[in-house]
């Protein structure tokens, strides 16, 4: 019998599931496969975003995800020589259909069970998405790019060839990695430790974002930075590029270092939106 939503986030919110010198409920494998069934499908998700733009971590879902590698034993897997996988039977890949209107691309891309993909999501091979992830509608996932543990995409973002979005799932309460809607990440860019990244925004090619990162904004002359209960937030619309800051030591002004920083140089406007938009054909 099916867990109300009610029922199954009173469940999951006790914090002893995860506790391995207590013993598991009868229903354990229940509670995680109907939690795991509606993160498939979009109903209940990682992370939350409040009215005021907030994002907050939903911890009974992150304690339902963590409940898969508790209950789940080490099996062999199916795969097609030469490949061989072993892994928790908890968390197997996901299948779709024609019905799930999602474009996976012939060539090892693979996306984890428990993971949301909307409707129009253009997967490009290889790539992968893990457990808890929510991507939405529009999105291409392209070749390489990682969307990790509970990470939240938008609609219409572009995660460019081997772009990393990090993951999380613990602490519990640990916020994963936000990108908005319409969101251009450009290639081999990482962006990790609870981040958000506000709509429209663009990322080029190669920027590094973590919560110890700071971001000089040219336009508004100001820094960007996390502090305490509050992750690096990259303003709506920005345009973020590599750069370096000089270092002022002695030693490092006598070697003349620098170190990376992202900075914004402009916010999207109307030649930004021609430069980054994706063929509709292409989707």
């Amino acid at each position: 019998m099916a867990f109300s939503l009610t029922d199954l986030e009173t469940r999951l919110t006790d914090p002893m599931l995860l506790d391995g010198g207590v013993t598991l409920p009868s229903d354990a494998q229940q509670l995680f496969d109907q939690a795991l069934a509606l993160l498939e499908r979009g109903e209940i998700r990682a992370a939350t975003r409040d009215a005021d733009g907030t994002w907050r971590a939903v911890a009974w879902v992150k304690r339902a995800i963590l409940l898969g590698f508790r209950i789940g034993r080490v099996v062999e897997m199916p795969g097609q020589a030469p490949f061989h996988f072993l892994d928790k039977h908890t968390y197997t890949t996901r299948e779709f259909r024609v019905e799930n209107q999602v474009r996976i691309v012939p060539g090892g891309s693979t996306v984890r069970r428990g993971a949301y993909l909307a409707p129009n999501v253009v997967c490009m091979p290889p790539m992968y998405i893990n457990v808890g992830a929510y991507v939405g509608r529009g999105t291409m996932v392209d070749s390489h790019a990682l969307v990790g543990s509970c990470a939240q995409i938008g609609e219409r973002v572009h995660l460019s060839a081997a772009a990393q979005i990090g993951g999380v799932l613990e602490p519990i309460n640990a916020s994963p990695v936000i990108i908005e809607d319409d969101v251009i990440v450009g290639g081999n860019c990482g962006v990790y430790e609870g981040t958000v990244v506000r709509s429209k925004a663009v990322l080029g090619a190669g920027v590094i974002l973590t919560r110890g990162t700071p971001v000089y904004d040219l336009v508004n002359e100001t820094v960007h930075r996390a502090s305490d209960g509050q992750p690096l937030i990259i303003p709506e619309g920005a345009v973020v590029v590599p750069g370096a800051r000089r270092v002022t030591s002695p030693f490092a002004e006598e070697l003349g270092l620098s170190l990376q920083t992202p900075i914004i140089v402009k916010y999207r406007d109307d030649r930004t939106d021609a430069a980054t938009a994706l063929e509709a054909w292409l989707r």
